[in-house]
Order: C-alpha cells, then structure tokens, then sequence
C-alpha cells in the first residue's frame, strides 16, 4: 500500500495545468502539494457525487485536463458512474481511485468486500480507454506520467494506506479548506471563462 502523501507529491511533478479534484480522507493532503492553487477544486464531502461533477466538468472543459482523485467509498455509492463516464468517452479525463479499503472519516469501517472488488477491472468492462492498478509507490511514480499523456478516460486504482480518524468530527484539528465558490471564480479566471 502507498501513502497518499506520495501518490501526490508523485503525481504534482506531472501535472502540468490539469484542473484537480480531490476528495476522501486521502484528499485533504492535496492542498500541500499543489502548486496550482488556481486549477484545484474541493469538493470534500460530497461522498457519492464527486464523480459525477468531475465528469461534468471533463465535459465543460474539453480542452483542459481534468483529474479527479476518488474514494472507492464515493465510488461506490455510484458506481452507475463508471458507464456514464465510459459512453461520454471523455478524452481529457483521468480517473484516480484513493482505495484505503475503509471508511477512514468516519472511524475505519470497512468498505463491502474490500480487498475482493478489481475497480481497474470494473473501469475496463465499463468502456474506459485505458486502466491500471498499483500498490506500490515506485510502480506508480515511474507510469504516472505515460498515463497523463493518455486519451481518456483512464482509470488509475490505487491502493492507499488508511488514515482512520477515531476522534470524534467535533474534537477533530480543522485542516483549512478553500470554499467552492472562490475555486470556481478562480478557476473561471484562469481558464478566461467571463461569468
């Protein structure tokens, strides 16, 4: 298993100008290593549709990179996602899955048949043009920036190492967290979309 602070200081040297969604307990390391503030868009907490928005602006952005850095728990709330993203074939999507193989957020439960669902094998029957899976930190730094210059959508299952929190949400250290709105206008200006 990969720590997810790896995953992306190995993914930000390949970056480029890729328009960045992150989300999942695995999510909230972005944010330090991001050195494109302006391109990233938080949408922590929204387990179950972060896929969907992702996808949403894959396609209102066609010329732009988007990468979207999912929790298999989100993914699995909507794993009809999968076939949508695979009959819209979008071209400049590529598809990270953050697999801790829990709940981390909300104590460390476990996720329904973690370690016996394949979702690289699940992305490919679904149509995706490409998939890959990795475990280990090296195999994913050495690939990841072959996998960047792919037509999309890509699907790229990693396997993370659990963040569990236990502390109650109340008694939890905040981590600062642009709000959406301010991500959207920054985005908008750095793409030169006028609102």
């Amino acid at each position: 298993m990969i720590n997810a602070a790896d995953v992306f200081n190995a993914f930000q040297k390949h970056r480029g100008k890729a328009v960045v969604i992150v989300t999942g307990t695995s999510g909230r390391h972005w944010r330090t290593y991001s050195k494109n503030e302006k391109r990233d868009i938080p949408l922590g907490g929204s387990l179950g549709q972060t896929t969907s928005a992702a996808l949403g602006l894959a396609l209102g952005l066609p010329n732009e990179k988007v990468c979207l850095f999912d929790s298999e728990g989100a993914l699995l709330m909507n794993l009809g996602i999968l076939a949508t993203i695979s009959g819209k074939q979008p071209k400049n999507f590529v598809h990270f899955l953050m697999d801790n193989e829990c709940y981390a957020t909300t104590g460390g439960q476990p996720v329904a048949n973690a370690q016996g669902i394949d979702y690289a094998g699940l992305a490919k029957s679904a149509g995706y043009s490409a998939t890959y899976s990795y475990d280990n930190l090296e195999d994913f730094s050495m690939n990841v920036g072959q996998i960047l210059k792919q037509e999309g959508p890509v699907f790229v299952a990693l396997k993370i190492k659990p963040e569990v929190e236990n502390e109650p949400i109340g008694r939890r250290a905040r981590v600062p967290a642009r709000n959406r709105a301010d991500a959207i206008r920054d985005l908008r200006q750095d793409i030169g979309i006028k609102a």
